[in-house]
């Protein structure tokens, strides 16, 4: 856990060279682009990082992150479209979650990709069906959305449905959750078509709140590609 810390601050300031260049998708045909929005859509999905159990009325959750998804079906196409080739991408952020009465929790995160214009928003709105205890687990409920703004060739949002489970065990949390996220992907470009499509995804991680820091690790699949983050900050 001690590498958590120097991990996020050290991918959040990472810039590749192909996240920074300009994006060509007219290199690409239909198929390829397919594959590239795919990619995006795990990558750019929402991901909380967080366990299950509600923050409460006057809970906070306050982190910056990072998550690096290893792209499953375009690694081959960004030196083209890019002229850079590309395994990872890497997605940093900060993000803050509110409880509110009921057992709802409400989060909002943005990211701004390094040297770009390119911008990622989003937000959830999460119900806690059980708000779990000493001796039941937590269950909860979400709802949730991502948009990409900045980008001239191409515009992406994607909105997601999940449901989660994570336990307490003192300062530790584990959970794990499963889910589905909707993609729509649309070019500015004469020789492609919008894609819309849906991916599957299931995720798991672990939250250690040590008082003065709040750190937590998740991994997710969202359809081929598999995202790994990581986050610091302050959870109470």
């Amino acid at each position: 856990m001690k590498k958590l810390i120097p991990l996020c601050v050290a991918l959040a300031c990472l810039t590749q060279t192909a996240q920074a260049a300009t994006i060509d998708l007219t290199l690409l045909t239909q198929p390829e682009f397919r594959a590239v929005s795919e990619d995006l859509g795990s990558a750019l999905s929402y991901k909380a990082i967080t366990p299950a159990a509600p923050l409460g009325i006057i809970g906070f959750d306050i982190g910056v992150a990072v998550n690096q998804t290893e792209l499953a079906k375009s690694k081959g196409y960004w030196s083209r479209m890019t002229g850079s080739s590309m395994d990872n991408l890497y997605v940093p952020k900060i993000s803050i979650a509110k409880g509110l009465p009921l057992n709802i929790d409400i989060a909002a995160f943005v990211s701004r990709v390094p040297s770009t214009s390119a911008t990622l928003y989003g937000g959830e709105l999460r119900y806690a069906i059980m708000e779990g205890g000493i001796a039941l687990p937590a269950i909860a409920v979400r709802g949730s959305l991502s948009k990409l703004a900045g980008v001239d060739q191409l515009a992406l949002n994607t909105k997601g449905l999940d449901i989660s489970i994570s336990k307490g065990f003192a300062m530790f949390s584990p959970y794990a959750g499963v889910g589905q996220v909707w993609v729509t992907s649309t070019p500015n470009s004469a020789t492609l078509h919008e894609e819309k499509f849906t991916q599957g995804k299931i995720f798991a991680g672990a939250n250690f709140n040590l008082g003065l820091v709040n750190l937590a690790a998740e991994v997710d699949k969202t359809g081929a590609a598999k995202s790994i983050s990581a986050k610091v900050g302050f959870r109470f």
